[in-house]
Formats: structure tokens, sequence, C-alpha cells
């Protein structure tokens, strides 16, 4: 059925897809066909923020095909909850982890993250949008609500934010721990889970150390 509404994308697009075509896609199009004719075999998942700042495979200098990247807001992944329900993530994680079998799994959190802040300001009471029923975006950052809860008293939102932004990786990654599949490929050694933090003013990277429940420079 034809979408009225549907419009022609933006001229700016359209010119940076024939600058793309005839020159990235031009000087590897051998390699492109390969990966059309092979299908993928991506080392890694990531799962990161929607942050338009957050560029995945600029960060870790990947090619196509190197990585499959899954995107939402505050890079969440939600308990194992089976249901009629549509899950996005839990979708694309089964998929990396049953059908194309990656050796790493990694959670990416990141600074100024407007997600978080959200929380931050709905759990303050500064967002009360947030707080309805039919809120997509808040109902979504529930899942961040123990974390804040659990933050010291008496900080900023800033302070609240900053902190809550590495909280959202951990959370991640003990929700990651309910999926029987991801249990199970982890405990065969074919998985390994990893969690990191980027600054996007500095371009720093710090990652998750288990031992002492902190994050440290790479």
């Amino acid at each position: 059925m034809p979408n009225k509404r549907a419009k022609p994308l933006p001229q700016f697009m359209v010119h940076r897809y024939h600058g793309w075509k005839a020159t990235s896609y031009a000087e590897d199009a051998a390699w492109y066909r390969k990966l059309a004719d092979e299908g993928q075999r991506p080392r890694a998942m990531v799962v990161s923020c929607c942050d338009s700042r957050v560029h995945v495979a600029s960060i870790f200098g990947a090619d196509h095909g190197e990585l499959f990247i899954h995107r939402n807001i505050a890079n969440l992944i939600p308990p194992c909850a089976p249901s009629g329900d549509h899950h996005g993530t839990s979708a694309a994680i089964e998929y990396a982890v049953k059908v194309l079998k990656v050796a790493h799994l990694i959670v990416m959190g990141h600074s100024q993250c407007g997600g978080v802040r959200g929380c931050v300001d709905m759990c303050n009471g500064e967002a009360p949008e947030l707080t309805e029923a039919d809120s997509f975006t808040g109902r979504w950052l529930d899942m961040l609500r123990p974390a804040f809860e659990g933050l010291p008293p008496g900080g900023t939102p800033e302070e609240q934010a900053k902190a809550l932004e590495k909280y959202s990786v951990r959370v991640s990654l003990a929700n990651l721990l309910t999926f029987p599949f991801v249990i199970d490929a982890v405990e065969a050694g074919t998985l390994s889970l990893h969690g990191v933090w980027n600054d996007i003013g500095t371009g720093s990277l710090e990652e998750y150390h288990p031992p002492t429940d902190d994050f440290r420079p790479i």
C-alpha cells in the first residue's frame, strides 16, 4: 500500500550517497561483492547509544562486515523477558549470539548521554512527560531507576548523570546474563562480555574492570 506521507531523501543525503558510491564503494567494490555473496561474519557485536556523536566503527577502526552494531537509547539491554511484545534489542542479541556466533559482545556507554540525563531528570521530578505511561522513552529508562536510587545522595544532576552513564553499562552487562543462550555461550568459552565508556569530547575510552567494579582508561 502506498504511503503518501513518505518523501524523497533530502538532497544533501543524495549528494553524499553519490559521492560515496563513486569513491569509497568504487575503491572496494570487490570487497562489497564478497560480503554480499558470502554473508556477514562479524567478530563482535557492539550495543551502543543512538547518539549521533557516537561513531562505533570509527572508534574501533572497523571496516564493513567487522562489527554487528545495535543502537538504542542509553545503550540499555533489558532483562530476558519472552512475551508476545516486540523486543528489538533482545532479538538483535539473540541473532548475534545464536546465528552469527560473535566472539565478543561489547556494551558501549558515552559522556553527555541525553538518555541518561533524561532518566536523572525524570527521577528528580524534572521531566514529568517521561513519567507518563505512554512515554516509550520513559518506560525504557525505567531500567535505570534502581541504579539512580543507588547513587550517593547530594550530587548535582550533572554529577548524577556522569555516574549513571557508567552504571548503564553495568546494568546492561548484568541483564545480558539473564539470557540463557548468552550464559551458555559464555560458559562454553565462545563468547566474552565487555563494557566500555567513551568520552566524546576527549576521545578517550575506559574499560569496565570487574574485579574492582570500576572503569579504567584504555
